[in-house]
């Protein structure tokens, strides 16, 4: 071999054995995407904190009462969360309305009752309830169309969607119809006095 050659062949041997990542640079790079993705979630918890302070003056949920009367229907399912009624973007997060559960509902004559295993539970009183319908979607949730319960009801000044799934999506319809007739029966029981 030549000397040429015999320096080209350590030349492309030096040039395979070069270090080819820049640890200092990689490492630097994960702990800034690590601090800029820490940093937006910061601003999400923010944002909702400033959205329940901003729904502060919504009185605090009614619990049920004791000695509820037997139940028209029952289902197990999620509840995805709750509107101002009509907007179904204005997702209300006061008083833990704004947090996805499991739910157990229960639709007496006195009113519905809401169990949320790991959240607040809520009661709407029969008064209170001013009618159901299937929907497509509620803030931060879409289905199919007809896919979510969605109840509309009064609580202080403000009507609210809350919008439920069942486990079993056919339990709708009966739902829909159960409290619209509920509600009817209640405002022509109020017209006649």
């Amino acid at each position: 071999m030549t000397p040429a050659v015999i320096q080209l062949a350590a030349e492309a041997a030096e040039r395979q054995s070069a270090e080819v990542t820049d640890w200092g640079a990689r490492i630097a790079w994960v702990i800034g995407l690590l601090v800029f993705i820490a940093f937006v979630y910061w601003l999400m918890r923010q944002g909702w904190k400033w959205r329940g302070a901003l729904q502060s003056d919504l009185p605090e949920l009614p619990a049920a009462p004791g000695g509820l009367p037997e139940h028209r229907l029952a289902l197990t399912g999620r509840y995805h969360g709750s509107t101002t009624a009509g907007q179904w973007l204005d997702r209300i997060v006061a008083h833990g309305l704004g947090v996805r559960s499991r739910v157990e509902l229960t639709l007496t004559d006195a009113g519905l009752d809401v169990v949320r295993p790991g959240a607040t539970d809520f009661f709407v009183p029969a008064a209170q309830l001013r009618g159901a319908r299937l929907d497509k979607g509620i803030a931060g949730k879409v289905l199919t169309e007809g896919g979510l319960l969605v109840v509309t009801w009064a609580h202080g000044d403000k009507l609210i969607d809350s919008g439920f799934r069942s486990d079993r999506a056919a339990e709708h319809a009966a739902w829909v119809e159960a409290i619209n007739s509920m509600n009817q029966s209640i405002t022509t029981e109020g017209a006649e006095r």
